[in-house]
């Protein structure tokens, strides 16, 4: 497998970065939340980091998240269900912790659906813990798990 580009998104991304979040997160929840409209909103907000993972001249995956004072929101992370497994997951998460400690950030948080087993161990496999339940988080029915992980900046000597 080719080793995935990591780069910032571009305002040309904002389709198909929306139409991964409705095939690949949304999917049986009413409304589109992440409409082209709301990632656009995203790339231009100031707090805002929205990240790709290219393969072949292809967006195979992407991840947004929100910068705050102490901590990174992750607040969407996907990748096609053809190069899953392959390390774009992991690649972007590392991306971003990466651009977190040098923010001087100290945790990332997220939620996600908790019927999605894989994600959870996906999730607990790069550090983050289970922090609580959330009942009806998604959509006013669903319902997600809260989870975090501390970052720690490397020591190099």
């Amino acid at each position: 497998m080719t080793t995935p580009i990591i780069r910032l998104a571009t305002g040309s991304d904002a389709h198909a970065i929306a139409v991964m979040s409705r095939c690949l997160i949304e999917v049986g929840l009413r409304g589109w939340s992440w409409d082209p409209a709301r990632v656009t909103r995203a790339l231009r907000h100031r707090d805002a980091c929205v990240i790709v993972a290219q393969v072949s001249h292809k967006i195979e995956g992407f991840a947004i998240a929100e910068f705050g004072e102490t901590r990174l929101h992750l607040s969407l992370l996907a990748v096609n269900a053809t190069h899953q497994r392959s390390g774009i997951g992991s690649a972007l998460v590392a991306w971003l912790e990466q651009s977190a400690l040098t923010a001087g950030i100290t945790e990332i948080v997220l939620e996600l659906r908790a019927n999605n087993a894989s994600a959870k161990f996906f999730y607990e496999a790069l550090g983050f813990t289970f922090e609580r339940t959330v009942p009806h988080y998604y959509s006013g029915v669903e319902t997600a798990y809260k989870m975090r992980k501390l970052l720690k900046p490397k020591i190099s000597v």
